[in-house]
């Protein structure tokens, strides 16, 4: 399931997120509630891949993003649509809630 996930950087950023539906988790290698989304999010890239983008960034990779987007708190999903921040998600959510989030904006 893996598979469906795209990894982000810095560089690729802007140009995965400019078109369609992208909900991004944002998480930190050293971050428990982290790891504890991450399969959650995988499940969620297997069932919603033929509408929506999962992606996920390293906060400690991507010192810029994660500048420019204020993220302060980890994890934090964002569902972009066309490249604009559509909703903002702080911590561990169950996969009803991001299924019922992506399905909203997709």
């Amino acid at each position: 399931m893996a598979d469906s996930l795209t990894y982000l950087t810095d560089e690729n950023f802007k140009e995965t997120i400019a078109h369609g539906v992208t909900l991004v988790d944002f998480y930190a290698t050293w971050c428990g509630p982290c790891r504890m989304i991450a399969p959650i999010v995988e499940q969620l890239a297997g069932m919603v891949h033929d509408k929506a983008r999962i992606a996920k960034i390293d906060i400690d990779q991507a010192q810029n993003v994660t500048a420019d987007l204020q993220i302060t708190s980890v994890p934090t999903l964002i569902l972009f649509k066309d490249g604009k921040e559509m909703k903002r998600v702080v911590g561990v959510k169950d996969l009803d809630y991001l299924l019922n989030l992506v399905q909203s904006y997709s």
